[in-house]
């Protein structure tokens, strides 16, 4: 079940990087569940990370591959992503097992082994199928490919409980040159990431200096990925990464950065709210919006608390408008010194509080209208100051219950 219809979109080459995928058999036959992902010499890549403190293995791995390329003043050559096993919760033996994985494609494609980065989604607690896993890479590798087929290959061998591979794409112009970037993500449920998302590959042929893509990345994520939740729980795997390859234009100037960073941006949140459409058992995509906060920080307090409530996120599925539930969320977000009497409440276009409670003309049929919507926005103004947020989230179906009970079987 998902909202509204995607297709996954035609995606250009991002010169420099090409992706391959294989069936190892990691959790299920017959489907696509190992990928390659080549990042050419003289490229910037960087990445963030969940702060799950039960981080998985492969995470703690990326990490220190990551750094050592860093200190070396190099780039990681390949990412390797496995679905099916999260390698999460597996002690040393995770660990081992992470570091055999990287040290085995090293060995195929003539690398160092910490120019490998690990990725795994799946199972927690489970140990990794290693004989299945290592046997796929040399498919994997062989599978390597630039284009359309490629990305949308990749964007399938990511997926878990996801019903539908996610990709973006944009074109940027930069003077008289043009520049792609592409990406792809993963995730369903156990979604409200701490830093990113599930799993999320981001490429460009753009040339970005390091330092300055790693602030791209860090401001993109923050207003996409960090701003999603279908259940409120962080995995243990979440990770991000962004490539340059430095085979187009390069940005350099003030105007080149801000229309890199609006199409970056644009990638961002398309991928992050394709999570949310997707969302295990959702009817419904929500767009919480914010204003009137003293503070960003406190603007998304309130957002996420109404997204979390599983009163408010049930009512959605039933298309109740029963608004005293998002009234209740709101008042007990952690914000000090709340004036209610200047707090309103819109359910789409419909006024459901002001003053204090109830809005004057607001009607039970006009709220169960824009409920019965499968897109809803619900707008906060906390009228309290000049900040704001927006976060997606979805509703709470029998689906969500069905699809987490029968998960490990």
């Amino acid at each position: 079940m998902a909202v509204g219809k995607a297709s996954f979109p035609v995606m250009p080459e991002v010169a420099g990087v090409r992706l391959g995928t294989a069936m190892a058999g990691i959790k299920k036959p017959d489907r696509r569940d190992l990928v390659v992902i080549e990042i050419p010499e003289g490229a910037s890549v960087a990445g963030t990370f969940t702060r799950n403190a039960f981080c998985a293995a492969p995470v703690v791995v990326a990490r220190e591959h990551l750094a050592a390329c860093a200190e070396a003043g190099q780039a990681p050559r390949y990412l390797v992503i496995n679905t099916g096993n999260a390698n999460a919760g597996t002690g040393e033996t995770g660990l081992q097992d992470a570091r055999a994985t990287c040290e085995r494609l090293a060995q195929l494609s003539g690398v160092a082994a910490n120019g490998v980065l690990p990725f795994s989604t799946g199972v927690i607690g489970e140990p990794l199928p290693m004989d299945r896993l290592l046997a796929g890479l040399p498919a994997a590798l062989e599978a390597l490919g630039e284009g359309a087929e490629a990305w949308q290959s990749a964007g399938e061998g990511i997926l878990t409980t996801d019903t539908r591979a996610k990709g973006a794409s944009v074109a940027l112009s930069l003077g008289d040159q043009t520049v792609t970037i592409n990406g792809i993500s993963k995730g369903s449920g156990m979604i409200q990431p701490n830093m990113a998302t599930m799993l999320g590959f981001v490429a460009t042929d753009a040339a970005i200096e390091q330092s300055l893509l790693e602030t791209l990345l860090r401001e993109t994520v923050d207003r996409s990925f960090n701003c999603i939740t279908v259940d409120g729980d962080t995995s243990t795997n979440d990770a991000c990464m962004l490539i340059a390859t430095g085979r187009g234009a390069a940005v350099t100037t003030e105007e080149h950065l801000a229309v890199f960073r609006n199409g970056l941006q644009r990638v961002m949140t398309e991928l992050a709210q394709a999570i949310i459409r997707d969302a295990e058992g959702a009817t419904k995509f929500v767009t919480l919006q914010v204003t009137g906060a003293t503070r960003r920080r406190e603007a998304l307090d309130v957002a996420f608390t109404v997204a979390h409530s599983p009163l408010v996120k049930t009512a959605l599925y039933a298309s109740d408008a029963n608004w005293g539930r998002i009234l209740a969320a709101v008042g007990r977000a952690p914000v000090n010194d709340f004036d209610v009497e200047k707090v309103t409440i819109d359910l789409g276009e419909v006024r459901l509080v002001e003053a204090g409670g109830r809005a004057q003309a607001y009607t039970e049929q006009a709220g169960s209208a824009v409920m019965a919507r499968e897109e809803i926005t619900i707008r906060i103004d906390l009228g309290r100051g000049d900040e704001g947020a927006t976060v997606w989230t979805s509703d709470l179906s029998h689906d969500y219950v069905s699809i987490n009970a029968d998960y490990r079987s």
